[in-house]
């Protein structure tokens, strides 16, 4: 991939400044997936994080200035190449985030859910015991059978409680998903396709979009 820079219409990155040449500088990128740029014997120069270089091999987020004060990222110069893949590899973490935290709720509430549900029938055993140690005390006795009756009906109602819970909070997170795992140039949601499924594609299905996830 190459991608010539200058002020020449004929440049695939037109830059319109008068301290840029006409053909100021060639961005490539070779078979092993590295980026190089070089300087093409421009009048005022071309810089990579603030140092003048003649060819230097380039990473995605450094600072290239072309002349006096054109600034870019290298990042940006791989945009004219349809290249969103610096953006796309970091949509990786999100789906890993949505994953764990979609499991953390399910699991969380269900422990909850039966922790309400059972407890009261554990604190009836419980006071089963005490009372068969005290079996002369009579009100502790229809106090018993009393929690027998309502106590288990306390807890169904508490667990459903915290079942309900569920719904809201996961789409909650769907709803920030929604947002987050997104082509990173037309902003279409990909659903919830593992991000290792998305890598095999390398690129935006979106025809109007095509940009290119995968480095090539």
């Amino acid at each position: 991939m190459k991608i010539k820079i200058g002020k020449a219409p004929d440049n695939k990155l037109i830059i319109n400044d008068p301290h840029v040449s006409r053909y100021h500088a060639l961005f490539t990128k070779d078979n092993n997936g590295e980026l190089f740029l070089e300087d093409l014997g421009s009048t005022n120069g071309t810089f990579v994080n603030d140092n003048q270089i003649i060819k230097k091999k380039v990473l995605a987020d450094d600072k290239v200035t072309f002349g006096t004060n054109y600034t870019l990222t290298i990042s940006d110069i791989l945009k004219y190449d349809n290249d969103y893949s610096e953006e796309f590899a970091r949509l990786n973490d999100v789906y890993e985030v949505y994953i764990k935290e979609k499991i953390r709720i399910q699991s969380s509430s269900q422990f909850k859910t039966r922790l309400f549900q059972s407890m009261p029938f554990a604190f009836i055993g419980v006071l089963g015991i005490v009372l068969g140690f005290r079996h002369e005390e009579q009100g502790l006795f229809i106090f018993s059978f009393i929690l027998a009756v309502c106590a288990p009906t306390i807890g169904i109602y508490f667990g459903a409680r915290q079942a309900a819970k569920i719904p809201a909070q996961l789409q909650n997170l769907a709803n920030k998903f929604k947002i987050d795992y997104v082509c990173p140039k037309c902003g279409t949601f990909l659903g919830e396709v593992p991000w290792e499924s998305l890598q095999n594609k390398k690129q935006c299905p979106i025809s109007s979009c095509r940009a290119k996830w995968i480095r090539t």
